[in-house]
């Protein structure tokens, strides 16, 4: 019997195209004689969608919801089960039709409700594996700021920085210009906390660029990093897979560069023609577009270094499935500084995972292994607790899951 996959993207983030983009690939390489492809697109608006049609990328040009189905998702004895949105709002939820039902869920989502922890959560409540990062790492890595926390905790490199809020910057626009100025040399790099995908992000050599970027961040979030900018900087980037421990690194990798950082475009749309397949998505697209080196390079010594951080990184955020480190290599000093990890990465970096030999099914084979490896690992733990607070009987004992 095959295992139903249900195939999780779109969702109210301004990653939205990318993430249609990645799970559209991803669904060329699913093993047909291993998985049931359930698609379960969330539009830009939150509302869940199935069927056989969103497999047609055409379809999210300008989407009809009238093509697909409208869902209600929920568990049911650890598996995502979709039933069908009523028309009528007040029918009884007994009444509602059952649309599909999956075993698992591959999580293709970028940014905000999808790879912060939000679809995590609700899948852990409802005892559904899937293939991301946890809730905690999941969150922490789409927050710039307590994601550099941690890893400055955990003795890992990273660029100096500041950060603001909102807030602080509508009520005394000078007072934040002079605590970044007091506390970091121009150029500086003025980015919204909770994007990924280089969205809002902007360069200022001066005040008035500083400005300008602020309010560029602030539109797109309430919390604003500011770092440090490295003036001979070279990326390179690094995918983890693995769980609890078992992981390993993937090939490096150096994106050939058109701007002092890569921009929305330059990662997503150039080299693309901007179109992409009339029935599916391109065998290419996304962060496989862009231009690159693979392997980076760089000398053995530093590639060394570019692996053990990346794993050191995987694990200092508990992650698990695939995820990407990216890194900024100073190369005036030689100093390698830890930029960001991102938990579901863009085309999930299977890119870099077939140069060590792994084909991109063979990647959803793994993660769909790591994910079904981590229900039971929760599963083996005590989460309940009986106490005598509500009966009144004396004495207490741990229970485990039951069912």
């Amino acid at each position: 019997m095959k295992l139903r996959l249900a195939l999780i993207y779109g969702s109210r983030s301004c990653e939205h195209d990318v993430s249609v983009i990645s799970a559209l690939q991803a669904a060329k390489h699913i093993n047909p004689d291993e998985y049931e492809i359930v698609y379960i697109y969330i539009a830009k608006n939150g509302d869940w969608y199935t069927g056989w049609r969103l497999s047609d990328i055409t379809l999210y040009r300008e989407f009809d919801p009238k093509a697909a189905t409208r869902v209600i998702p929920m568990g049911e004895n650890g598996r995502l089960v979709l039933m069908q949105h009523p028309e009528d709002k007040l029918l009884p939820i007994g009444h509602l039709k059952r649309a599909a039902e999956a075993d698992c869920a591959l999580t293709v989502l970028h940014g905000m409700h999808g790879e912060d922890g939000t679809i995590q959560g609700m899948l852990e409540m409802w005892g559904v594996p899937y293939t991301s990062s946890g809730v905690l790492g999941s969150a922490l890595g789409m927050d710039k700021i307590a994601m550099k926390q941690v890893f400055r905790a955990c003795g890992l490199p990273v660029v100096d920085d500041v950060y603001v809020q909102r807030r602080d910057w509508k009520t005394d626009r000078q007072a934040v210009i002079e605590k970044v100025k007091s506390t970091l040399p121009f150029p500086v790099f003025v980015k919204p906390a909770n994007l990924g995908s280089s969205i809002g992000i902007s360069k200022a050599a001066n005040e008035d660029e500083l400005a300008g970027a602020l309010d560029v961040a602030a539109s797109y979030d309430r919390r604003i990093l500011i770092e440090k900018g490295i003036e001979d900087m070279e990326e390179i980037n690094c995918a983890v897979l693995g769980f609890d421990g078992e992981c390993e690194a993937s090939v490096t990798e150096m994106p050939v560069k058109w701007s002092e950082f890569l921009s929305f475009d330059e990662k997503y749309l150039r080299g693309s023609g901007g179109k992409c397949g009339a029935k599916s998505a391109p065998a290419k697209g996304g962060m496989a577009s862009l231009s690159r080196r693979m392997p980076a390079p760089i000398s053995a010594e530093l590639t060394k270094q570019v692996e053990d951080l990346a794993i050191k990184a995987f694990n200092a955020l508990d992650c698990r499935g695939v995820a990407r480190v990216d890194f900024l290599h100073d190369k005036a000093d030689g100093r390698l500084y830890i930029g960001e990890i991102n938990t579901i990465p863009g085309s999930l970096s299977y890119y870099l995972w077939e140069g060590k030999g792994l084909s991109f099914s063979d990647l959803i084979d793994r993660l769909v292994e790591y994910a079904f490896k981590a229900k039971a690992e929760k599963d083996e733990s005590v989460f309940s607790y009986t106490s005598a607070i509500l009966s009144g009987a004396k004495g207490a004992k741990g229970t485990k899951k039951l069912g």
